[in-house]
């Protein structure tokens, strides 16, 4: 008995530390949550756009158009970023997700 009450404990200290590491941040996430917030959605955003494509909702022009917005959004986010050593203000972050807001209601109409 002693010893199932053993492996059972083994097994969910395991499992939780597996569980844990897969959530774990990485530097990058920890260190710069503003860009990794911008990023991510301008990754999301990217994903939206071929998924409008090749359900036939967007044509390949407005897609082309829409990607060019966000490279334009992404570049401005890295110039920020060379300002404040590597990091965006919240006042960057507010100023780059409205940019995203207007392309974002872009894509799908």
């Amino acid at each position: 008995m002693k010893t199932t009450v053993l492996s059972a404990i083994t097994v969910i200290v395991l499992a939780s530390a597996a569980a844990s590491s897969f959530a774990a941040e990485t530097t990058w996430q920890k260190n710069h949550p503003r860009r990794e917030q911008v990023n991510n959605r301008l990754a999301h955003q990217n994903a939206r756009i071929h998924k409008e494509v090749k359900e036939g909702e967007i044509s390949k022009g407005q897609a082309a158009a829409l990607h060019r917005e966000d490279r334009s959004i992404r570049r401005e986010e890295r110039s920020m970023a060379k300002l404040d050593n590597g990091h965006i203000t919240k006042a960057d972050q507010r100023a780059l997700n409205q940019q995203e807001n207007v392309v974002s209601k872009q894509i799908g109409k």
